[in-house]
């Protein structure tokens, strides 16, 4: 089975005032919708634009697995465990909150921020954070999460190029930029599909697009 859903439709949030726009996928803060709480271990997938100097200030995390995908700009994290980096375009970055964990997420640079930022629950809850960034990941390569049991496959699809979508009990595809179609369906920039038990599925490119594709398996617990 598959879920399309538009961009159109993502919940608004943010501070605009702030310089801070958001709009989330799924159930976040205000925005409350028992039908759309989470798919799989997947239960925040938001995409993020910071205007410069603008952030959000130190707050908690904890038992989420927190992946952020860096579109445009410079992202400067810095957490209580003592990690200060710089992300950017093509980098990938994972935080695992675990027993618990604060961080600051600024715009430091000169011109407008654009990140995706997905949150995973874990497959057990408790721990120690840790912290990881992958300069440079190259397209095709699978990234693991094995807090959530989940695998991230980054795709850049030339037009007319085709991609398997992972045969997976739960897969999750984020349209990044560009346009894609999957099955008898086009998607764009912010669109997104929720497969279940789906198989020999494929993504065609319908113009230069980069695609986040998550593979899952039985959905893990969390409150």
């Amino acid at each position: 089975m598959i879920q399309v859903r538009r961009a159109e439709e993502r919940y608004r949030g943010g501070e605009p005032e702030a310089g801070i726009e958001s709009r989330h996928a799924f159930s976040f803060g205000p925005h409350f919708d028992p039908d759309n709480l989470r798919f799989g271990a997947l239960i925040a997938c938001n995409e993020e634009r910071l205007a410069a100097g603008a952030g959000f200030d130190e707050h908690p995390h904890r038992d989420t697995e927190i992946v952020t995908w860096v579109v445009e700009g410079e992202l400067t994290h810095r957490d209580s465990a003592g990690h200060e980096t710089t992300v950017r375009p093509g980098d990938l970055q994972r935080l695992s909150s675990a027993g618990g964990v604060r961080h600051v997420e600024r715009n430091d640079g000169a011109g407008p921020l654009c990140f995706v930022q997905m949150w995973l629950a874990p497959l057990e809850f408790g721990g120690e954070p840790a912290y990881e960034v992958v300069r440079g990941i190259a397209d095709g390569t699978p990234y693991a999460v094995p807090q959530a049991g989940a695998l991230l496959h980054l795709r850049r699809l030339a037009d007319g190029e085709r991609t398997a979508v992972p045969d997976a009990t739960r897969a999750y595809v984020h349209v990044v930029r560009g346009a894609v179609r999957l099955g008898e369906e086009d998607l764009a920039a912010g669109d997104a599909a929720r497969i279940t038990d789906g198989a020999g599925l494929e993504l065609k490119g319908l113009a230069a697009a980069e695609c986040l594709m998550w593979e899952m398996g039985a959905e893990p617990a969390y409150v």
